[in-house]
């Protein structure tokens, strides 16, 4: 009877403070929003574009170099890709993938990851030119814009100049119908440049990616011979190939000789 006493105690003490628990959380509730209904509403930014007049020709000058700006940010993916030498790098690496016979591996971020790095390493003198000569001017108010513009444009027409073919920028002046040509390489302009800079580039990658095709072709065709004289027919050739592939590629220390030939192709 002790025991059977005790316990009752014990649930009526529980269910009590259960009650008077839930008891204070509805009261903690109920005095809630009258808090929240007079404290400071919260000050939200409003952003807006207005047109008015303008009190001065600076002001003009400094919305219309805003929205060059926004532009050229707009374009600077098909700038990157174009006037560097990411075209280059990006599809001799698509290439060497397709020769190993690999499909997905290295994959395609780890490809892009690569060509973008090592485009910064390639184009490194470039930017510290433009850095050096351009911006730090510009931003010390030492040159205007138009001044730093020109600047900058002197060492991205001689990288792309450097890595063109003279056959291709003819090309180009025969399609746009120019009365004659440039007397000299500092003359071409990059309506001109750029096209041929970019086929130029692909001819050049296509030569590179012909090249690293020959020994896995090389490879491809006498496992394809040796499985045929087996009268393994039914064996798929690439699978028996694609580890000789592999460790040839390993041995020879592949990607330090490809990424090594890439960065002196450029120099």
């Amino acid at each position: 009877m002790g025991r059977g006493a005790s316990a009752s105690v014990d649930r009526r003490v529980f269910v009590s403070f259960c009650k008077r628990f839930f008891i204070l959380i509805a009261i903690m509730f109920c005095l809630l929003p009258a808090k929240v209904s007079y404290s400071a509403p919260l000050a939200l930014p409003s952003i807006g574009i207005d047109i008015k007049e303008s009190e001065s020709p600076e002001d003009v000058s400094t919305t219309l170099q805003i929205l060059i700006l926004l532009t050229v940010l707009s374009l600077a993916p098909a700038i990157l890709i174009l006037m560097t030498s990411f075209t280059r790098i990006i599809v001799v690496l698509s290439f060497m993938r397709n020769a190993l016979g690999t499909q997905q591996m290295p994959p395609n971020q780890v490809l892009v990851g690569l060509a973008l790095f090592l485009t910064f390493f390639i184009m490194s003198p470039v930017f510290m030119d433009i850095s050096n000569n351009a911006l730090d001017p510009y931003f010390a108010k030492e040159i205007t814009l138009d001044q730093a513009l020109d600047k900058a444009k002197v060492p991205v027409h001689e990288f792309l100049i450097k890595q063109t073919r003279e056959k291709d920028i003819r090309l180009f002046y025969e399609l746009s119908k120019e009365e004659k040509l440039p007397e000299t390489p500092a003359d071409v302009p990059f309506k001109i440049l750029v096209p041929a800079f970019v086929i130029s580039e692909l001819k050049t990658a296509f030569q590179i990616g012909f090249i690293l095709f020959l020994p896995f072709v090389i490879i491809d065709m006498t496992v394809a011979s040796v499985l045929m004289s087996m009268g393994m027919f039914m064996l798929p050739p690439m699978m028996i190939s694609l580890p000789f592939k592999i460790v040839l590629f390993v041995l020879v220390d592949g990607w330090y000789l490809l990424i090594g030939s890439l960065a002196r192709s450029f120099l």
